[in-house]
């Protein structure tokens, strides 16, 4: 009976060894280091010290005054200048060089000249650099009402300027797609024409 007994715990010790090891193998397998994985929510608000810019070139005190969906938009922003910008270092490569639009133009000069001009506007007009207007008016009802206007207002503008340039680079994403799909159009009809 001892000896069933002590059989039964060597096995049971062999298996839980040996399922650890198997479950370890498994992980580093697919490249997985068990506890050490983090859940990161995607809807947590974004902190300004860790944000990465891929193209854009922003002053991080003047981001401090954005919302949290004007700071995600900015990424996706961020995103979609860097995908546009592979796509020209791709089109360089092949030795081809499109003629610059005015959209591409105007689209340019928003993004490194206009946009950080208007987020240094928003900024001081939050009143995040010390808030100028309370400082030299009286602290009346009425200045104040005329403060928070402007600063809705400021967020406003913004916000419509970001959406301004976001469409805006949907719409040359969008081109440059429909210029690869009519190169492929075009090499499919020159390779069947040549197969007759």
């Amino acid at each position: 009976m001892s000896i069933l007994l002590g059989v039964g715990i060597a096995t049971t010790i062999v298996i839980l060894y040996l399922g650890k090891k198997g479950w370890q193998a498994l992980h580093s397998a697919v490249g997985i280091t068990p506890g050490v994985l983090t859940y990161q929510d995607p809807n947590a608000p974004l902190s300004l010290p860790n944000l990465t810019w891929q193209q854009l070139s922003l002053n991080s005190q003047h981001l401090s005054a954005l919302s949290d969906h004007q700071l995600r938009q900015l990424q996706h922003i961020d995103n979609k200048v860097a995908t546009y910008q592979r796509y020209q270092l791709d089109s360089q490569a092949q030795h081809r060089t499109p003629a610059l639009t005015e959209q591409q133009f105007v689209l340019h000069k928003l993004l490194q000249s206009r946009l950080p001009e208007m987020l240094a506007s928003h900024y001081h007009l939050a009143g995040i650099n010390g808030g100028s207007d309370a400082t030299v008016s009286a602290d009346t009802t009425s200045d104040k009402g005329a403060t928070n206007h402007k600063r809705t207002e400021a967020g406003q503008l913004l916000q419509d300027a970001l959406n301004n340039i976001d469409s805006r680079l949907d719409e040359l994403l969008e081109q440059v797609d429909s210029q690869h799909l009519q190169d492929l159009r075009v090499m499919k009809k020159y390779i069947d024409s040549h197969n007759t």
